[in-house]
């Protein structure tokens, strides 16, 4: 068995993820799409709606209209993966063994039988609709107050009776797979053992080096029923030092060797698939992540929508940015060490630049001491 240092798997994790080395614009977000598997949705937007921060993260100051496009544009669509998630046109098929359990559970949020007919021959008549098209998506309350229409459009995305390939006004856009999944892709069939295992085999060239858990929980894959499908994945097993459970790689991962390059210095989403499974986090980076945008304001510890800050292959930092006008606004900055200065104020430029803004301002610093340096090179 292959034996790596906790340094190793850092590395290669990181390399995996697009993060470490020459970034390939060339081949650009369609091609970090098919690579990662899956980017993570979320309704919070503040420098950017998180799925324009995973390639920001990656290949630079990619023009934000050049994301949603090869996002929504036909190279992938929407469902249920490590949450709402893009995922690649391709893998569609790989999805049939979730479809068919949502299928085998009681009707979503209890959606009426009536609605659900209604909404799925409205689609078929009229072409691709949003809620707001198809009567409204809230019955006037909180945003989690759906009408009926909204809950039958969602009884069928979940089934896979309709589809998703486009947003329009971040509102889903609803059509029947048959109008927007080529043929060729839709017509494939795979067995349910052979979806997970090709999902855990994306997720482990995504992660470079992963145990189980990982693996499972990058699609949410439940482990019991997904157990059989890490034979067929065809990964390799690999002891990584410090780790309590074995690790597993791709052979292409391995036989590619020791990863080699530039470190990224950026900030990231919340929601990165670098990030997003905690326990991985830790072990692997020693981040413990917590998203404080759903903690009530005055329990918050480093702020609303905290970006980590990567730099040298390492978190060194954490940020809570917001716009106001033509101005990024760091409102809490928390860094390890004043080593990391350069760095911070390199991904705050940066991202600043990529926004529209010509100008950051500082708030609360973290040690408050380092605050006059971050003056300095910002500046």
């Amino acid at each position: 068995m292959l034996t790596l240092s906790a340094d190793d798997a850092r590395r290669l994790c990181l390399a995996a993820q697009g993060l470490m080395g020459v970034p390939d614009r060339r081949a650009g977000v369609p091609a970090l799409l098919r690579h990662l598997g899956a980017i993570q949705l979320d309704t919070i937007s503040v420098l950017a709606r998180s799925h324009e921060l995973v390639p920001y993260a990656r290949l630079g100051a990619v023009g934000r209209p050049a994301v949603e496009q090869a996002l929504w544009g036909g190279d992938g669509f929407e469902y249920w993966a490590h949450a709402a998630c893009v995922l690649p046109l391709e893998h569609w098929p790989l999805y049939e063994w979730q479809r068919k359990r949502i299928r085998e559970q009681p009707s979503y949020r209890g959606a009426d039988p009536k609605t659900v007919k209604a909404v799925l021959k409205r689609l078929q008549v009229e072409g691709p609709l949003t809620a707001t098209d198809l009567g409204g998506a809230k019955k006037g309350g909180p945003w989690w107050d759906w009408s009926a229409v909204k809950v039958a459009a969602e009884h069928l995305f979940n089934r896979g009776y309709v589809a998703c390939v486009t947003r329009k006004g971040w509102k889903r856009v609803y059509d029947l797979p048959q109008r927007v999944i080529p043929d060729h892709i839709l017509e494939h069939t795979v067995t349910d053992l052979e979806g997970r295992a090709a999902l855990l085999a994306n997720a482990a060239k995504a992660y470079g080096v992963a145990t189980w858990d990982d693996l499972a929980d990058y699609h949410r894959q439940n482990k019991k029923l997904a157990r059989p499908a890490l034979d067929a994945a065809g990964l390799v097993e690999v002891s990584v030092q410090g780790w309590t459970e074995t690790g597993y790689a791709h052979p292409d991962v391995i036989a590619a060797g020791p990863p080699r390059g530039r470190h990224r210095t950026t900030l990231l989403s919340p929601f990165d698939s670098l990030v997003w499974h905690r326990p991985r986090a830790e072990r692997l980076l020693g981040f413990r992540h917590r998203l404080e945008a759903y903690t009530p304001k005055a329990k918050r510890e480093h702020g609303y929508f905290v970006m980590p800050l990567l730099a040298g292959g390492h978190i060194v930092g954490r940020v809570d940015p917001a716009r106001e006008g033509t101005t990024l606004v760091a409102r809490q900055v928390s860094l390890k060490s004043a080593s990391h200065v350069p760095a911070l104020a390199q991904a705050l430029r940066e991202a600043a630049s990529w926004v529209g803004c010509d100008t950051v301002a500082l708030e609360r610093m973290n040690p408050p001491a380092l605050k006059p340096a971050v003056l300095a090179a910002l500046a």
